[in-house]
């Protein structure tokens, strides 16, 4: 994957450049798809674009965290079938 990379308010050669990279590989455990890096004099302001996680919705049912119900059994099933669904 290629990561892009935005310098502003100044210039930084590849060698930080790739340090920079390399600490957000380590530090949340995957590569960026693009750091924003704004020098000002000595310091860096470093933002990380790690672009939309999926998303997946968990419940409660029966008693359970569950995503999805493909897991469960036949009498699990039927229980969440023959459950009292309460509206607003």
């Amino acid at each position: 994957m290629a990561c892009t990379v935005n310098v502003t308010g100044g210039t930084l050669p590849q060698e930080e450049i790739n340090a920079y990279i390399m600490r957000a590989k380590s530090k949340f455990g995957r590569e960026p798809f693009g750091i924003d890096i704004h020098v000002d004099g000595d310091y860096v302001d470093l933002s990380y674009d790690f672009g939309t996680m999926p998303f997946q919705r968990i419940r409660r049912i029966t008693g359970y965290l569950v995503g999805t119900l493909d897991r469960f059994n036949n009498a699990k099933r039927a229980e969440e079938h023959d459950r009292v669904k309460h509206g607003i």
